[in-house]
């Protein structure tokens, strides 16, 4: 039965109208973002064009599988920094473009993005972000007309601002709640005056503390830059790994195992080149150029270092054999015309290796110091000895030394070494006697004692003992390795007192070449049963080369840890120092006649009666 019209159902009927954009934007504020990640979100609404990249149209994520989860690191609410160590040209910036994107459109806030210079930074806003903003997605929200090249607007409560590193006062004002410093080795150094431009900036997101993010990017240049070390502070570091196609092993793709024909095979450099392959380090099966798209979309980010439970810090390290854009032919030509160019083969490491600079020729290690032992043990005199000399490093709570035996052609064995509670301890150490096998009998000659810790000490000690002992300092502003200067601080017992000035970088330098030398003439020997704690202690610096405020680049030894215990280090420079003095580069010279007998060539110190006072006013009989 069909119902009357007071039974049926009642509808009303609205007119339409036009709804204020106050209110639509009051609506969109209050719509949560979508369930998706950037990943997921640079798929659906990112569109590249000329400008951008030369693949246009939509985003793959299929192209670059790599970048996929470094983008999802944005959507970890853990995560508060995000470090990615790259090589050029893998598509690094387009991942964070991608980020950007959609923070923009899914969770917007205030934003900061630091370039190495300002040229940078309006280049890439007028030639990649605005190009990027011109998409459906992302134009309804940006404010064109009311932003400039380094400060874009939005409808929401966002602005993006983009700066050099060397704009000091960009870098400390506003707050924000992301940052992006993109190629971070190409930013200035911090200076007397102020913090380096990554301090400054990431100061800025102290107010959004429980929810910022802060992106570092950038490919790295040396050890000391500001990437690598932003990597090693990370509480978890990743690496991409990939199935091998025969074995199907999970593996980490290296330089290492890219093999390519020989020399003596007859081929030239480019058809060398060409034949190249990568050979799987769990298999040996040879991988192609053509196998790798698919290794790339099976790829997955492992966890290769985590120092703490809950992760703030993570870091992507990942280097060009992962670019579908660079075969392995192009990498072995590129390492083939590197690899004699010390310039070139820096940039190959940087650039394609994603790996930091380091001059290894002068690196030691613990284990090269017991490869030198000789067959004789402690206190006993190799037969060529012809000159003791000693060094002793002065700290707080006791005195490092050591004695080192010197021959022809800068020979040397170090023949004891130890702590010393006192300086009495150190007069008794350094007057003990030695003999050869010949019957020989021999004293230390010359020994250096640090002077920069506990100094009128020390120059009291070698004051008192003129005739084996003088105060060092060490200096790196010298041409020579050492300098003979006088003391002239007023007041001192000590003055008129001779003071060594050495080079304990040169003297670094010696000790690490000879060091590397197999045993026997010209080497740098140590005796039988020698100590781990000493030969720790000997190599626990490296050489390294750092970029100064101007951009030069020098090497220098520096510890490899932040607390070192390198006192006997210091020690053997000293009684290498000391070896020079008395003339080590030309004891060769007096097996070869009087006509070659070298000037001014010290004796063997033999023990006197004289008193301390007497001997130094006998060896500075000037000083009046």
């Amino acid at each position: 039965m069909k119902p009357t019209a007071a039974q049926q159902p009642r509808f009303y009927k609205f007119r339409k109208y036009q709804v204020p954009q106050y209110i639509k934007d009051a609506l969109d504020a209050l719509k949560p973002p979508d369930d998706i990640t950037v990943s997921q979100w640079a798929e659906q609404y990112r569109q590249l064009s000329r400008k951008e990249s030369n693949l246009q149209g939509a985003w793959r994520n299929s192209v670059t599988p790599y970048l996929v989860g470094i983008m999802d690191e944005f959507n970890n609410w853990e995560t508060e920094r995000i470090v990615v160590v790259k090589p050029t040209q893998v598509g690094g910036t387009e991942a964070e473009l991608n980020a950007l994107g959609y923070l923009i459109d899914q969770d917007p806030a205030p934003t900061l993005i630091v370039y190495p210079n300002d040229e940078i930074a309006e280049s890439t806003s007028s030639n990649r972000i605005m190009s990027m903003l011109e998409s459906p997605r992302l134009r309804r929200h940006f404010l064109k007309n009311a932003s400039s090249k380094k400060e874009l607007q939005f409808t929401t409560d966002m602005y993006i601002a983009l700066t050099g590193a060397g704009s000091a006062a960009d870098l400390s004002s506003k707050p924000i709640r992301y940052l992006f410093l993109d190629e971070v080795d190409k930013f200035k150094a911090a200076t007397t005056q102020e913090a380096d431009p990554i301090s400054l900036s990431i100061e800025r997101t102290k107010s959004y503390f429980s929810n910022r993010k802060i992106y570092i990017c950038s490919t790295p240049t040396l050890k000391t830059g500001h990437i690598w070390k932003a990597k090693e502070a990370c509480d978890i570091e990743k690496h991409f790994f990939v199935p091998c196609p025969h074995c199907g092993k999970y593996i980490e793709l290296k330089f290492a195992q890219i093999r390519w024909p020989g020399k003596d095979e007859g081929l030239s450099e480019g058809d060398r080149a060409e034949a190249a392959q990568y050979i799987c380090q769990e298999c040996s099966g040879a991988i192609t150029d053509h196998d790798k798209p698919a290794m790339l979309l099976k790829g997955e980010w492992r966890n290769v270092r985590q120092s703490a439970r809950t992760a703030r810090s993570v870091a992507f390290w990942f280097n060009t054999l992962y670019s579908p854009f660079t075969r392995f032919s192009e990498i072995a030509r590129e390492f083939m015309k590197s690899k004699d160019d010390p310039d070139k083969l820096h940039n190959f490491a940087n650039s394609w290796l994603a790996e930091p600079w380091e001059d290894t020729k002068l690196k030691t290690s613990a284990d090269l110091v017991q490869e030198r032992q000789t067959e004789l043990e402690m206190f006993e005199l190799p037969p060529w000895t012809k000159l003791l000399t000693g060094g002793v490093d002065v700290q707080e709570t006791c005195l490092y030394w050591t004695i080192r035996a010197w021959g022809d052609y800068s020979t040397s064995q170090n023949i004891a070494h130890g702590q010393a509670a006192s300086f009495g301890e150190v007069v008794d150490i350094m007057n003990l006697e030695f003999k050869r096998d010949d019957g020989q009998q021999m004293l230390v000659d010359l020994a250096l004692v640090d002077s920069g810790d506990q100094t009128e000490e020390v120059y009291d000690f070698c004051m008192q003992n003129s005739e084996w002992a003088l105060p060092v300092k060490g200096t790196d502003t010298m041409l020579s390795n050492y300098k003979i200067s006088t003391i002239n601080k007023a007041g001192s017992a000590a003055y008129g007192m001779r003071l060594v000035l050495v080079d304990g970088g040169k003297y670094k330098d010696a000790i690490a070449s000879r060091m590397r030398r197999p045993n026997g003439k010209g080497s740098w020997m140590v005796y039988k049963g020698v100590d781990q704690e000493y030969c720790e202690q000997v190599t626990a610096e490296h050489k390294i080369t750092e970029r100064a405020t101007n951009g030069t680049e020098r090497t220098r030894w520096v510890p490899k840890t932040s607390h070192p215990n390198n006192h006997f280090l210091d020690c053997e420079v000293y009684a290498y120092a000391a070896a020079e003095m008395l003339g080590v580069r030309s004891l060769h010279l007096q097996n070869k006649g009087s006509a070659a007998q070298p000037e001014a060539q010290p004796a063997p110190r033999q023990r006197t009666d004289t008193t301390p006072e007497e001997s130094w006013i006998h060896q500075n009989d000037g000083w009046f």
